[in-house]
């Protein structure tokens, strides 16, 4: 049998994996409906396939990924009326946390949130879409943090890997781009007034704007 010593690395490269793969699903590296073959992913991270074979799987078990038979495991597709309902759940539960962080954040959070809502404009202005997104997920972890409640926190987490595949699709709409940014403009303006019911209302916002234009494309998909 292993020795504890001998597990150890083996179950922290296996953590590490399935924590990097998780995060690029939730940014949207991955599409809806593309397969993930093992040998692939696991040149790209420079890895074994064993511990990536088993971070997919611990992943499909989670229901963030599908298996399908003969073709691995791919990204699932949301139909129209699972989009509406996690686009409401959403709305509901980062809604709650933005209100709250919003109430407990300090200068420096509200300085980090305005840096990176700038960030963000910079990247639509360039049309990049990578960094667009990783910017926009750092604002919103750190503002939904703030809120001080983990559970909370895991709830809209388990929602974005989800949400996340779909997400790149915003900018295969080339009119998203123009508004994309404008509810986080709202939300830095209203974190400077210490309205935390107005910093709720542009997360809703942002989330639903959004929602809007990835709304259209599955329906012209025939989701």
């Amino acid at each position: 049998m292993p020795t504890a010593d001998t597990d150890t690395p083996l179950t922290t490269q296996q953590d590490s994996i399935y924590a990097t793969l998780r995060q690029w699903i939730t940014v949207g590296r991955f599409l809806p409906g593309e397969r993930l073959k093992i040998r692939t992913v696991a040149a790209e991270m420079g890895v074994g396939q064993m511990p990536v074979r088993a971070a997919l799987q611990r992943l499909a078990a989670e229901g963030a990924l599908v298996n399908v038979p003969h073709a691995g495991v791919t990204v699932p597709r949301l139909s129209l009326p699972e989009f509406d309902d996690l686009l409401q759940m959403r709305m509901l539960l980062e809604g709650e946390a933005a209100e709250r962080g919003a109430a407990r954040l300090d200068a420096a959070g509200t300085k980090n949130l305005t840096a990176l809502c700038r960030r963000m404009e910079r990247a639509l202005a360039k049309a990049n879409p990578s960094d667009y997104l990783a910017a926009n997920e750092d604002f919103h972890v750190m503002l939904y943090k703030a809120a001080g409640s983990p559970l909370l926190f895991e709830l809209i987490d388990t929602l974005w890997l989800k949400a996340g595949p779909i997400s790149n699709q915003l900018f295969d709409t080339p009119d998203a781009a123009a508004v994309l940014n404008d509810a986080h403009e709202d939300l830095v303006k209203a974190l400077a007034r210490h309205d935390s019911a107005g910093v709720r209302r542009a997360v809703e916002k942002d989330i639903f704007v959004a929602g809007q234009f990835l709304r259209r494309r599955l329906k012209s998909n025939g989701r």
